[in-house]
């Protein structure tokens, strides 16, 4: 669990190369991640959707591009990188703190969050929050970094902590913004402990699919 002001202050100062930084620090995987969380998406139907800590906009502007009949509104805390999102085209957001939300209880279809609850002051409160603003029967989805297992666990682990936080900082002129992005992964519930956790927050039915060999994961849970 992170500080908000140090997230804040990270993200500020990385905005503007933040999207380019994906692409190249996970081979484009990032990409291909998304996709397959747009598939899972799609089979949901939602009409409207909530994109919490959307950032630059990928996952939203991933569902408006290929899903335009639902309403997507994303929201951050982090106002450059919002407008960085509204620059890439999503015009529907709001500058918001996903722990205290400004939106009405069960307004919601679906809700997703993208390598976003990672970096968050309380995992459990954040996710009940999301729940709040979830239609009954209405959907989350989270994505985000895991640890593999088995002979990637090694590899993986030099490279997280070791070549992706110098890269980082060439890519986006702040040598130390990634610095604690390796520990905040290996901290992170996974698999079986976080369906706990989403089950623990009252959602039901919870799954995990891992991408990459547990590289990322994807999480879903219904209200």
């Amino acid at each position: 669990m992170q500080d908000p002001g140090f997230v804040h202050e990270v993200f500020s100062s990385i905005a503007s190369r933040y999207v380019t930084a994906n692409h190249v620090l996970s081979l484009g995987s990032d990409i291909l991640w998304r996709e397959r969380a747009l598939k899972i998406i799609a089979e949901w139907k939602p009409r409207n959707l909530l994109d919490i800590a959307t950032g630059t906009g990928d996952l939203a502007l991933t569902v408006k591009r290929a899903l335009p009949e639902v309403e997507v509104l994303g929201t951050d805390f982090c106002r450059p990188m919002l407008d960085v999102a509204v620059q890439r085209g999503l015009t529907n957001v709001l500058e918001a703190d996903a722990m205290n939300l400004p939106l009405a209880d069960e307004s919601f279809d679906a809700a997703t969050v993208a390598f976003g609850l990672r970096n968050m002051a309380d995992y459990a409160k954040a996710l009940r929050e999301f729940r709040r603003v979830l239609l009954p029967g209405g959907h989350l989805l989270v994505l985000d970094f895991s640890m593999p297992e088995g002979v990637l666990a090694g590899p993986y682990r030099f490279y997280l902590h070791n070549i992706l936080p110098r890269i980082a900082g060439w890519l986006t002129g702040n040598m130390g913004a990634y610095d604690y992005l390796g520990d905040s992964i290996e901290t992170f519930p996974r698999g079986e402990a976080f369906k706990e956790l989403l089950a623990n927050c009252g959602y039901f039915m919870p799954t995990a699919l891992p991408l990459m060999g547990g590289i990322a994961t994807i999480y879903t849970g219904q209200k």
